[in-house]
């Protein structure tokens, strides 16, 4: 008997495409643009800079609020919920030092201070709901629509006709869901104890959600 052997043609291996000339053309067009805005406003072109930074790190980070509420359930892992936590922390500390310095000045408290009702609970279902089904949150699905994903791209559609829709009928909903006014801590119990409140809270979330990361690696 003669043996017959086949050969298996190899899989060719496709060259890589080097990006570094098309980030460096990105990367002018990125300046050129913020150079002919700030000819018009100096101002625009501050947040197309600080625009493009923070698309930056997200890109880089892969942070998405979807996925701090998302992946515990799903996945176990809580390494961006305790990012979510950080972040709100740093920008309470922020806040607190632009608000209070307002308060020592005399004038009106800056902040758009929103009250908590029943619209709130339909809101966050409702946005949670898509967010899940999108697969990112808005800061997620911009970061996604930027890398190409055409999944996202239809989920910015109508994110933007559901975001018109809402700003179109918001005076309805604030006269018939929304409370008048909303408690602002600091005023009700002192800043001091806001203050203690706000990061003990935002400490034990952090507590909790490396410990439930934790277990939930070990099983």
């Amino acid at each position: 008997m003669t043996e017959i052997k086949t050969s298996i043609p190899k899989r060719v291996k496709k060259k890589r495409v080097s990006q570094i000339p098309f980030g460096i053309a990105l990367f002018i067009c990125i300046v050129g643009a913020g150079y002919f805005i700030a000819n018009s406003s100096p101002k625009a072109a501050l947040m197309w800079t600080f625009g493009v930074a923070l698309g930056f790190t997200l890109q880089r980070s892969r942070f998405c609020f979807t996925a701090s509420l998302r992946d515990p359930v799903l996945t176990g892992s809580t390494s961006l919920t305790k990012g979510v936590v950080i972040a709100i922390a740093v920008a309470s500390v922020g806040f607190a030092a632009i608000q209070y310095s307002s308060v020592l000045k005399n004038v009106a408290v800056p902040g758009n201070i929103s009250p908590v009702g029943i619209h709130t609970i339909v809101g966050a279902t409702m946005f949670g709901i898509g967010m899940v089904i999108a697969g990112g949150c808005a800061s997620g699905t911009l970061m996604r629509v930027g890398e190409g994903f055409l999944m996202q791209m239809l989920a910015l559609v109508f994110f933007i006709i559901g975001s018109l829709w809402g700003a179109k009928n918001f005076g309805w909903w604030n006269n018939t869901f929304m409370p008048k006014k909303g408690i602002f801590l600091p005023e009700v119990i002192g800043w001091v104890p806001a203050l203690i409140i706000q990061f003990g809270l935002l400490l034990a979330i952090y507590i909790f959600a490396d410990w439930f990361g934790n277990r939930k690696s070990n099983e």
